[in-house]
């Protein structure tokens, strides 16, 4: 069983994807990537990569509440950052979102990301 995620508190998909995906009779849900788009302009947040990270959370978050779970659903991340500098100062607004039993994560720097974004970040939660 596939459920799309649609929310509307998050940006719409850019291209050929959905925001989110929920499986196996609802209890797993996989979202897209999300870079630091505001929902209400369409555009990159202003500011430095903790200012995005945060943006790219609330983005999560709000996917994630469509399909009816949290960030404390969330199982594995995935952190695209365009810059490995970054990582110290992404991973401070990071911990922000999972200051208990974080899930586990993945980060990789990428020569490129969608608008020229610094950071992408994708999850899997499962509903308890």
């Amino acid at each position: 069983m596939r459920e799309v995620i649609k929310a509307t508190g998050a940006p719409a998909a850019i291209g050929p994807y959905s925001q989110g995906i929920k499986v196996d009779a609802g209890k797993m849900i996989f979202t897209a990537g999300q870079i630091p788009l505001d929902p209400a302009t369409g555009q990159i947040v202003t500011g430095d990569i903790k200012v995005q990270t945060r943006r790219v959370f609330e983005n999560i978050k709000a996917v994630l509440e469509a399909a009816g779970a949290s960030l404390a659903n969330v199982v594995k991340t995935t952190v695209f950052l365009a810059d490995f500098n970054d990582f110290a100062a992404m991973n401070e607004a990071y911990a922000e979102f999972f200051p208990n039993h974080p899930p586990a994560r993945t980060t990789v720097e990428a020569s490129a990301l969608p608008k020229n974004a610094r950071i992408e970040i994708e999850t899997i939660a499962v509903l308890n």
